[in-house]
């Protein structure tokens, strides 16, 4: 079985950069204004800042996630990093790096995936406890290794971090792929494999979301196919009984729990704030974009095929009247 087009890697959508069409950054590292920095200096060759940052980071391992996925995303990333991990050839800190920036060049056709495989797999060696570098490969395997090999990464992130919230949300998009001729249906394995990781998680664990991501990747198969409309607020997708549960269930969530100290909790917000527009509930929405400021995610706004940044602006001006 060939593996389906996600196009996704570390969590940029198909066919986009974090640039949206008009040159406006959606800027992959949020709220982490230390990482922002930090990339900075890498991008001029100063990789001993990153040694710091990801010795301070510790084994925060969604922290630890999402900024090597974002320190790595840059082209010339891997030069830099690969001139660390020959300057101390045993830092598992180095060699992640190194694997972190290798998948995306590989996914666009900038590097072999081999090479980005097997530096996946040095990198890990090097950090037995570490999931970020079986992150990396997840990410490759999610466009390029079959559904065996991709559910096999997937449990080795799961033995070193069962709630890695990235990890999760690329083997959504993946098993969202699946059947796609099936349409709406409402036992497709993504809603089943979201329901037993929220089942699993602790209470306050942001995966509560996930049935509202897997709804979400299931909107960007069959709009994508043109089984549903373009415009997602146009969509019964997001007005009909399983939409109106999950995001009830994820807003109830964010209203008890609101895991702001979380690296990746501008991307929950946006996915909820995404279903909340196309809910047609204005005032819950204008909330979510309040607390969302600037940091926006093209996905799920480029979904299915949209400029994020315009569709973003579009929702957010109509929830708060300044259209």
């Amino acid at each position: 079985m060939s593996p389906p087009p996600l196009g996704r890697p570390l969590g940029v959508p198909s066919g986009r950069s974090s640039w949206g069409r008009g040159g406006r950054s959606l800027d992959p590292a949020l709220d982490d204004a230390e990482l922002v920095t930090v990339r900075a200096q890498l991008a001029q060759g100063r990789w001993t800042r990153v040694r710091a940052l990801l010795a301070a980071t510790g084994d925060d391992w969604d922290r630890r996630g999402h900024r090597l996925t974002v320190l790595g995303e840059p082209d010339t990333s891997a030069g830099w990093a690969h001139e660390w991990l020959l300057s101390e050839p045993d830092s598992a800190d180095a060699a992640a790096l190194y694997a972190c920036a290798l998948v995306p060049r590989a996914l666009r056709g900038k590097a072999s995936q081999d090479r980005a495989r097997d530096a996946c797999l040095e990198a890990a060696r090097l950090a037995p406890a570490d999931p970020t570098p079986w992150l990396a490969l997840l990410a490759l395997s999610c466009r390029l290794g079959s559904d065996n090999e991709t559910e096999q990464i997937f449990a080795e992130v799961c033995a070193r971090h069962p709630d890695h919230h990235h990890a999760h949300h690329l083997m959504a998009a993946r098993l969202a792929e699946r059947r796609p001729g099936d349409g709406a249906d409402p036992a497709h394995e993504v809603y089943a494999f979201a329901a037993a990781s929220v089942a699993r998680a602790p209470a306050d664990s942001p995966l509560a979301l996930l049935p509202l991501v897997a709804h979400a990747e299931r909107y960007r198969v069959l709009a994508g196919r043109g089984a549903a409309p373009e415009d997602p607020a146009d969509s019964g997708h997001w007005t009909g009984r399983r939409a109106r549960q999950v995001i009830r269930s994820a807003f109830d969530w964010w209203l008890e729990w609101e895991r702001e100290d979380h690296p990746r909790a501008g991307v929950d917000l946006n996915f909820l704030a995404h279903a909340k527009h196309c809910e047609g509930r204005s005032a819950e929405a204008a909330a979510l974009f309040q607390r969302i400021g600037r940091h926006v995610t093209p996905a799920p706004w480029s979904y299915p095929d949209r400029d994020p940044y315009r569709a973003f602006q579009a929702a957010r001006s109509a929830a708060l009247g300044t259209g």
